[in-house]
């Protein structure tokens, strides 16, 4: 069992103690600190139980705002609030600022964050429970989430999520991003790189894309829009639709186990086109060159052919159509 696992499953069976908390008797508190910090920065934070909103400012500080609930389940909740505003778990370090540390002495105590950071930060955040929303820094960002909604927005550079429950939502990132939801949705919009997104149990959505796209769902549907560079998108149960223009020497590589497929593209799209539906009809809405046809397959090329594009399906149709 890997370091990452014991961490979330320790911290995960502590949140949910700290549920049971809250029916009985308990103390609620706050703290504020402020740091000052010159240059880039980067930022960790450890949650156990709690909500984190972060965002980036221009005052050079960073502000850290707690709202703690302390149980009385192991103890004095009174006794615990006062321990933990007295000395919240912060540290700060040349170029660092650590949050959450000694996670396991706040056991019957959770903490939701409220931060303010210099754009030019760097994020890691590993929480057991509680939703994280990150907007307006510089980046790169990584969060790796339990139990909550991921919420991303405004990021300079690379952004990667993994998250075994809970739905991620990124939009506007400078650079690539991985997305990893086990059980939860994936909406990517605007990431200006690459976005790979696997999903064990929910769809897939991904908006104007600035580079290649890998989407894999084991059981969900699958949407692109706006894609102009590779696209490879798989999901053993669910459609997929794909709208933009395989231009140049794109590939597309679009399958599906059981759903349908549908392909638009501009009037004037060049590509050579496989298509292979098991159980299904195939049908073209746009001029094509037909090159082989069988009963459950097609080759052909649709205008000046610059780039491929492969799609499969075992139990579905597959339909090609022009871009509204």
């Amino acid at each position: 069992m890997s370091t990452r696992t014991v961490y979330l499953s320790a911290a995960l069976a502590a949140s949910v103690a700290l549920v049971g908390c809250e029916i009985g008797p308990g103390e609620h508190g706050s703290f504020d600190r402020t740091y000052a910090v010159t240059g880039p920065i980067r930022l960790e934070l450890s949650s156990g139980s709690g909500a984190v909103k972060i965002n980036g400012s221009g005052d050079g500080k960073v502000h850290i705002h707690g709202e703690v609930y302390a149980g009385s389940f192991f103890g004095s909740a009174k006794d615990e609030l006062q321990r933990v505003i007295d000395n919240p778990p912060i540290e700060q370090r040349t170029g660092l600022i650590r949050v959450g540390k000694e996670l396991s002495s706040f056991r019957n105590a959770s903490i939701s964050y409220t931060i303010e950071v210099p754009q030019d930060t760097e994020l890691s955040i590993q929480a057991a429970s509680g939703s994280q929303e990150i907007q307006n820094v510089r980046g790169p960002v990584s969060v790796d989430s339990a139990s909550g909604e991921v919420r991303i927005a405004n990021v300079g550079q690379s952004v990667t999520v993994k998250s075994a429950s809970g739905s991620i939502h990124v939009s506007n990132v400078g650079d690539d991003a991985k997305l990893s939801a086990a059980s939860g949705s994936i909406e990517a919009f605007g990431v200006k790189g690459d976005v790979r997104a696997r999903a064990l149990s929910g769809s897939i959505t991904i908006k104007g894309p600035g580079a290649r796209v890998e989407a894999d769902s084991a059981s969900g549907s699958v949407h692109v829009d706006g894609a102009n560079n590779d696209v490879k998108a798989n999901t053993a149960s669910g459609g997929i639709t794909v709208e933009g223009n395989p231009a140049g020497n794109s590939y597309w590589h679009l399958k599906t186990a059981s759903g349908s497929v549908e392909v638009s593209v501009p009037r004037t799209a060049g590509f050579n086109l496989s298509a292979e539906a098991i159980s299904g009809r195939i049908t073209a809405d746009l001029p094509i060159v037909i090159e082989d046809q069988g009963k459950h397959s097609l080759r052909a090329r649709v205008g000046n052919p610059g780039g491929r594009v492969e799609v499969r399906t075992a139990s579905g149709g597959i339909r090609i159509q022009p871009s509204s």
